[in-house]
C-alpha cells in the first residue's frame, strides 16, 4: 500500500513540475545537455542522415513518406511509397554521388522552408503557438546548417 502512496506522491511531484513550472523534461523530448553529435560517430552515413534529417525530435520537421517521395522527385529521383526508413535509404542510394546529394539537400532545404512557412503563420495567427513551433523552427534551421558539413564530410576529395 504504501508503494502506490510513494507511487502517487512521484507522479504528482512529476505532474506539477511539468504543468505548473519549469517542465522536467524538454521539448519534443530534447534534453538541455544535447550536444552535438558528430555525423562519423554512426555506422554508416546513411543511418546518420536518418537520425538527423528524418527524426522530427531532432530537425523540428516531420518528414513523411510522401515528402521522401516528393523530395526525390525534385531532386531527380523517382521511388514508389514503402517503409519511411527503407524511402530515406532509396534516397541515399540515388545521393551516392555530390551533386546527387547536394540535390537531395537542396530539395529538402526546400521542403522544411516550406515547413517554416506553415509554422510561422500559425504564430501570426495564434501567438501563444510561438512556445510549440518556436523550438520546431529553430531546430530546423539548425539542421539546414548542416547541409554544408554533410556534403563536406562524405564527398571530400582524398589527396594522396
Amino acid at each position: 500500500m504504501d508503494n502506490i502512496k510513494n507511487l502517487r506522491e512521484e507522479f504528482a511531484n512529476i505532474s506539477q513540475q511539468n504543468f505548473n513550472g519549469t517542465p522536467a523534461f524538454g521539448p519534443d523530448g530534447q534534453c538541455e545537455a544535447d550536444e552535438a553529435v558528430d555525423l562519423k560517430d554512426y555506422p554508416s552515413y546513411t543511418e546518420a542522415l536518418y537520425a538527423k534529417l528524418i527524426a522530427p525530435h531532432v530537425s523540428g520537421i516531420y518528414i513523411s513518406r510522401w515528402d521522401i517521395k516528393n523530395i526525390a522527385l525534385e531532386a531527380g529521383d523517382s521511388m514508389a511509397i514503402h517503409p519511411r526508413k527503407r524511402m530515406f535509404e532509396l534516397l541515399m542510394k540515388y545521393a551516392t554521388s555530390k551533386a546527387n546529394m547536394e540535390a537531395v539537400l537542396e530539395a529538402l532545404e526546400n521542403h522544411m522552408e516550406d515547413k517554416i512557412g506553415i509554422y510561422n503563420e500559425f504564430i501570426e495567427g495564434y501567438p501563444h503557438s510561438a512556445e510549440v513551433f518556436q523550438p520546431k523552427i529553430d531546430k530546423a534551421r539548425k539542421t539546414m546548417k548542416l547541409f554544408p558539413q554533410i556534403i563536406e564530410e562524405y564527398f571530400q576529395e582524398y589527396i594522396e
